[in-house]
């Protein structure tokens, strides 16, 4: 295993319930704190599982389609509620079956943007040691948020990996569609894009998206694997490691900042929602 799991001492947060119910907004203002904290040295490298109800996560670019309006309209009728985050990429899906995973740490020594992307292909595989050879991390074409670190089996995508970086801390987020059907959650996106776009050229290309090329770990290995059993299989793994893992929530002076980096996300969201 990579040694930079092995040779850290490791804080776990399982949010995988207690954010079920909240904003997906919330997530990226804790992994916004654990940033701060890790890049200043208060607080050891982090391992955080996430999940939220049913919301899109859009891009900047998203926010940028001719009919943007109707587009979000079209996801919030589907059940799902449209939030803007502040990284790159695009948009992607959210709900129960999804987890979602942070490495958050100091950049000790330049890290360059495909190391840190690395790290977390490897935690994958570390989760999942069966299907270890099979995982490949290339662009899906058809696949929503397509990069160059999607993840796939057998050419159809199950994750995809983004990153953050201030205050000297890293985080890499990963979202796994572990339970239901990849291909639905796919079919909401291409409806968006299409309605978004409504035959209009525009300087960005937004994917095309096909249902076909994306699937779930449920789908892919013929199981019912499940959000918790894999967020159990993250705890395991930590013991495996014989990582010092501490269990710790936010302290004190982590909330203060928390406090500070949910107003700071909700506000710059507000004010993109309302183009």
């Amino acid at each position: 295993m990579n040694r930079f799991f092995t040779e850290n001492n490791w804080r776990f947060i399982d949010q995988s319930l207690s954010m079920l119910t909240r904003s997906p907004l919330e997530s990226f203002a804790m992994d916004d704190t654990l940033c701060h904290v890790t890049g200043h040295g208060e607080s050891s490298p982090v391992i955080r599982t996430w999940v939220h109800n049913e919301s899109v996560v859009l891009g900047i670019q998203d926010h940028r389609l001719p009919h943007i309006e109707e587009g979000m309209q079209l996801l919030r009728d589907a059940g799902y509620e449209p939030i803007v985050r502040n990284s790159g990429g695009l948009a992607v899906v959210l709900d129960p079956g999804v987890l979602n995973i942070s490495l958050v740490f100091k950049e000790k020594e330049p890290t360059s943007i495909d190391t840190a992307f690395g790290y977390m292909v490897d935690f994958v595989k570390a989760l999942f040691p069966q299907l270890a050879e099979k995982i490949e991390a290339y662009e899906i074409v058809g696949s929503y948020c397509p990069g160059t670190y999607d993840l796939s089996i057998n050419g159809k995508k199950f994750a995809g990996i983004s990153q953050r970086r201030m205050q000297k801390g890293i985080a890499v987020q990963i979202y796994l569609c572990i339970e239901g059907n990849g291909g639905k959650r796919a079919e909401l996106i291409r409806d968006f894009y299409e309605v978004g776009l409504q035959g209009k050229e525009t300087k960005f290309t937004y994917p095309t998206v096909v249902p076909s090329v994306m699937a779930s770990m449920q789908e892919l290995t013929g199981t019912s694997i499940t959000v918790a059993e894999v967020n159990m299989r993250i705890q395991r793994l930590l013991l495996e490691w014989d990582a010092k893992t501490s269990l710790l929530s936010l302290q004190d002076s982590e909330l203060t900042l928390y406090a500070h980096y949910l107003e700071r996300i909700f506000k710059r969201n507000a004010s993109l929602l309302k183009r």
